[in-house]
């Protein structure tokens, strides 16, 4: 009996002794995340690595040029059009994470009322956040069902707000998580008011950007209209041969050169001049 009683006090002297005297293990630095990674996260494709996107959009490319090159049998062209395939994906993904945007948007204030109403009725943040996840708009509710089994299974709110942000990859989710986070550390008595404040604001900018939108978006189509046309001529070209041809030189090259340069930088400023301010995550 002694000799157990000895045991476990040794063993109880080691562990205090380990705790401060040997070194605590250093966490790693999280760096920020990449440009292509906060693209893939806003369009919701948070299964997708980076790594993976570079491969589709090399492959996207091979596969156009390949086919272009069939088709025209010259290089420079069957180049130009690889590189337009290559970027198709990130086209593509750049108008998902868009139109992914523009729809929380839409539902957000609808969510933060949600939100008012079960805190004025005597939720706690907790179970009103959680709640979204049958009684909210229809696009937040896998975000919320997701919080809602966090918080279950550890119990930690700040932990569970944390990932509801990396899910929801959202400005104006950035926002609320950080508001109800900060009236769950300090016992905001002024939720309510808050909540409803954000609302009125969130449903008067999403008022304002849509009539933007709608009058700008002439400008946005005829840029974009007018940066395909050629290459919609070039591709037409391609299938005849005897005209095509002509851009296998040198100076065909050059040619070929220059126009997308030209339209890349033309496409580039007419979009920066008619594009709308976005809101960045800056409580990412």
């Amino acid at each position: 009996m002694g000799a157990l009683v000895g045991l476990g006090v040794g063993v109880g002297l080691l562990l205090v002794w380990s705790a401060f005297a040997l070194p605590r293990p250093v966490e790693p630095v999280q760096r920020p995340p990449g440009r292509v990674r906060r693209l893939l996260d806003s369009a919701g494709l948070r299964e997708v690595s980076t790594a993976g996107s570079a491969v589709l959009c090399l492959g996207c490319g091979a596969v156009v040029g390949v086919v272009v090159q069939a088709a025209s049998t010259t290089p420079p062209v069957a180049l130009a059009f690889a590189a337009i395939g290559a970027y198709l994906p990130v086209a593509i993904v750049t108008g998902r994470a868009r139109r992914r945007l523009r729809e929380l948007a839409e539902v957000w204030p609808e969510a933060i009322d949600n939100l008012a109403s079960a805190v004025r009725a005597g939720l706690s943040l907790p179970d009103a956040l959680s709640g979204l996840a049958t009684r909210g708009p229809e696009p937040l509710r896998a975000f919320f069902d997701a919080f809602a089994l966090d918080y279950q299974v550890t119990g930690r709110f700040g932990e569970s707000l944390d990932r509801l942000k990396v899910r929801l990859a959202d400005p104006v989710g950035d926002r609320v998580v950080e508001g109800l986070r900060i009236a769950r550390e300090v016992g905001g008595g002024e939720l309510g008011r808050l909540l409803r404040n954000l609302s009125g604001y969130l449903r008067d900018d999403l008022r304002t950007r849509s009539e933007l939108e709608s009058r700008q978006s002439w400008a946005v189509n005829g840029a974009r209209l007018a940066v395909a046309s050629p290459w919609v001529v070039l591709l037409l070209m391609s299938l005849q041969s005897d005209v095509i041809q002509r851009y296998r030189s040198a100076t065909g090259a050059l040619v070929l050169a220059v126009g997308a340069g030209t339209c890349l930088v033309a496409y580039r400023v007419m979009m920066r001049i008619g594009r709308l301010p976005t809101e960045r995550r800056v409580l990412s």
